[in-house]
């Protein structure tokens, strides 16, 4: 490249509009002061060219820097474990959650300039992406250009990939919600990802597939924009539930589906995540795990106006799904039937009907013997255990035993502890 080339790359770079954010990314701002010392470089180079070596002094100084900027962005780029430079390039383009993005998304018009700019930035980013190792160790003394490294990279089209995700941006979503398809509320409020989340599949699930069928298409119900319930799972412990509704999710992910999980104690703080999640073109699961009160605990009110549905917390693309071991999720105490509550029927009748607040209600039901054997020979066949069938039931029996009953957790833990003794 020339020192014009350079130059104009370096100024289109800096005078982003709605890509403005990008130039914050480490390895973007790093590639950036490359191509601005490189525009050095070259232009110093083309005046000895034209005065006889008399700049000679100011090349090496200048050589020497952008052999310093070119090894920081190369040690960033590495460290990104990105697979080159021009897919790193497409990352950071789709992961900046820009003003154009967020109208496409909420359905909203875009204006013909903003449009524009986009088509100009992205032009930018294109030609970035492109960039080689030779555009800058060319011009670099041997010396130095020797005993730099080289970093991968091949040609994307950048500017046709963005165009179709957001064509598709009801699947591919954008932001942090483009990388990732689950969620936590963190302590302070703010929705974070969840970097490693359980990557439990539907064919890793075993029986239950009446209960898994209910969830799996009031979930598709959602995806597609139709109208879908709040869901309910109650059920003995280790059933399946929470696999359940993760497993569904993961399936889902590639349409567009996402999973927000709120602790009991957050559940307050759903009616502002709402209002951030209702103009997002993806669609979202609202799951609360092991869900239960006690009869005078403050988050049953916010969780009863939520499922009730109020202006503040009604989003066409959010559904909330919540597991309880208890079916009626309000612990309650014989001593609590009784007291000096004037109208302490209606109280109860409100306290136990918070559950018929959910559209849907799937209950996962401890397995029988028969059930709890099927589900082992399957885990079992999945992990190549070669073992008597007999001896296979009469282990995984005492193993129930011993662990207080029969359940879809504990024979996974099973087949798991048979693993573990066969390495």
């Amino acid at each position: 490249m020339t020192f014009i080339e350079f130059l104009d790359l370096h100024f289109r770079l800096n005078t982003l509009t709605v890509f403005r954010a990008v130039l914050d990314d480490p390895v973007i701002n790093a590639l950036d002061l490359c191509v601005a010392q490189a525009s050095t470089v070259a232009s110093l180079l083309e005046e000895d060219s034209e005065d006889e070596d008399e700049n000679t002094p100011d090349v090496a100084a200048e050589s020497y820097q952008l052999s310093l900027d070119y090894a920081e962005f190369v040690s960033l780029l590495f460290a990104s474990e990105a697979k080159g430079l021009s897919a790193y390039v497409l990352n950071a383009i789709v992961d900046d959650e820009n003003v154009y993005l967020r109208r496409v998304g909420a359905g909203q018009k875009v204006a013909p300039a903003m449009t524009t700019a986009v088509e100009a930035e992205l032009a930018t980013f294109q030609e970035l992406s492109d960039l080689m190792p030779s555009d800058f160790l060319d011009i670099l003394p041997s010396v130095m250009a020797d005993s730099l490294p080289v970093f991968d990279t091949e040609h994307v089209d950048l500017v046709g990939t963005y165009h179709d995700r957001v064509t598709h941006i009801g699947s591919y979503g954008y932001g942090m919600y483009a990388r990732y398809h689950v969620f936590r509320v963190d302590d302070d409020g703010s929705i974070v990802p969840v970097r490693h989340p359980d990557p439990i599949r539907l064919s890793d699930l075993v029986d239950y597939e009446r209960e898994r069928t209910i969830i799996l298409d009031n979930t598709r119900a959602l995806v597609a924009g139709l109208p879908a319930a709040n869901i309910l799972l109650t059920g003995d412990a280790g059933t399946g539930k929470s696999s359940t509704v993760k497993a569904v999710v993961n399936e889902l992910a590639p349409e567009g589906m996402r999973i927000l999980e709120v602790r009991k104690e957050q559940l307050r703080s759903i009616p502002a995540i709402l209002d951030e999640l209702t103009r997002n073109p993806l669609k979202f699961v609202i799951f609360i795990d092991d869900l239960s009160f006690s009869n005078d605990d403050d988050n049953f009110a916010a969780l009863k106006a939520i499922l009730e549905g109020s202006v503040s917390a009604k989003s066409d693309n959010v559904a909330i799904y919540a597991t309880s071991n208890r079916r009626h999720m309000v612990k309650e105490r014989f001593s609590d039937r009784e007291g000096d509550d004037v109208h302490r029927n209606d109280t109860m009748q409100e306290i136990i009907s918070l559950s018929d607040r959910f559209g849907i209600r799937v209950s996962f039901s401890k397995p029988d013997k028969a059930t709890y054997l099927d589900i082992v020979h399957k885990l079992a066949d999945d992990a190549d255990i070669e073992m008597d069938q007999d001896e296979l039931d009469l282990l995984a029996e005492r193993f129930a035993t011993r662990r207080g009953g029969r359940s879809a957790r504990g024979a996974r833990q099973f087949v798991d502890s048979l693993l573990s003794q066969q390495q």
